[in-house]
């Protein structure tokens, strides 16, 4: 894994806004429409050579495929293993459930996606992994294009897909997490043997809190987050720790989020995982052995962040755990759902490139006082 070592390097969470061609294949897939699969092979393998090369143009360092072949980073999985079948309830968020008129004008404008969000009713095992190697080789074939030396693929977390798929079938949720640990190993080590670094994605760590189980106590949330990240080491044990990315995020929606739990309280849990770099919207100072890769632009709003409060933000990061452990990026995806996103696509890139700005002045500031 690439860092920080003569200039502060620049990356995101993933997701990016989709184009229409493909949230509409991605939509007639999960509803199982009939599609052309060679259409959609080839609108997947465009689009990810176009968002590619867009995240090179804007000057990204460590791209991402978009997440352009997944109608949404926790439910794709369906696709790929066996045991999901039908649709469940949407667990509304415990700062939405408050203000129901809220909730409901969020949805009447657009923010509420109709993806299916399947039950476990059966046994978990792998079923088709082609998609992932498609994905993985339109990604490589990209990054050889723009020529970028790295890149990274996300992956659901074991309790992420928990989290979204509600267990019906496994006595436990301790089972049902180990069921999906073992299944999801083989989709983690096929990102990283072939050469890609994996980035695990984790809402279930912090925004699991205030949405499946916010009937909880802390305590007993927490228990079940000591679960969700033991059942992700387990899952990546073979797995070397500076080929992977852990992406922790309390819900990219524009609620109040007065119910998220303070990081401090998830931080010591959060650092038990074995990946090496951390996507995080705020941390505490770090063990040596992790890179923090902080949110420095917000994905949930149009407001585009000047360079230079890019810039004060990672020298605030820099401060604490030293220029070269530190990754600018964003606090969450642009597209964590087909087809659905707060931030206008236009307004993505202008984004990325304050990113990329801000980076550069910080790393001209950073680097001149060491001199």
């Amino acid at each position: 894994m690439m860092t920080s070592r003569e200039r502060i390097l620049t990356t995101h969470v993933g997701s990016l806004p989709r184009p229409q061609d493909v949230v509409d294949l991605l939509f007639a897939q999960d509803r199982g429409d009939s599609y052309d699969l060679a259409r959609f092979d080839e609108v997947m393998r465009k689009s990810v050579q176009e968002i590619v090369r867009q995240q090179a143009q804007v000057g990204i360092d460590v791209p991402s495929d978009g997440e352009m072949s997944k109608i949404s980073y926790a439910t794709y999985i369906r696709h790929r293993l066996t045991g999901f079948e039908g649709d469940s309830a949407r667990p509304t968020p415990l700062d939405l459930e408050e203000f129901p008129e809220y909730r409901d004008r969020l949805v009447k404008a657009g923010h509420s996606a109709t993806y299916r969000r399947p039950v476990c009713r059966g046994t978990i095992k792998v079923r088709d992994l082609s998609g992932l190697e498609k994905d993985i080789a339109n990604l490589k074939a990209a990054l050889a294009l723009t020529k970028q030396s790295e890149g990274f693929m996300n992956a659901a977390s074991p309790g992420t897909i928990a989290v979204f798929q509600p267990n019906e079938f496994y006595p436990s949720h301790e089972a049902y997490l180990g069921a999906l640990a073992d299944a999801m190993r083989e989709e983690y080590r096929l990102i990283v043997r072939s050469g890609l670094l994996l980035q695990i994605d984790c809402p279930d760590l912090a925004m699991g809190r205030h949405s499946r189980f916010k009937n909880l106590s802390d305590q007993e949330f927490l228990r079940y987050a000591e679960l969700q990240v033991e059942a992700v080491n387990h899952a990546l044990a073979d797995l070397p720790a500076d080929r992977l990315r852990l992406h922790v995020c309390w819900g990219n929606y524009e609620g109040s989020h007065v119910h998220d739990m303070d990081c401090a309280r998830l931080l010591p849990i959060v650092l038990k995982a074995k990946p090496m770099a951390l996507l995080i919207e705020g941390a505490n100072p770090l063990p040596e052995d992790k890179i923090l890769v902080p949110g420095v632009i917000g994905s949930n709003s149009n407001y585009v962040e000047h360079p230079e409060v890019v810039a004060q933000r990672i020298e605030r990061y820099a401060a604490v755990v030293g220029r070269e452990r530190v990754i600018a990026g964003s606090d969450c995806g642009f597209g964590t759902f087909a087809g659905f996103g707060a931030v206008f696509p236009a307004f993505c890139w202008m984004k990325l490139q304050s990113l990329v700005a801000g980076a550069r002045l910080a790393s001209d500031r950073l680097w001149r006082r060491a001199a």
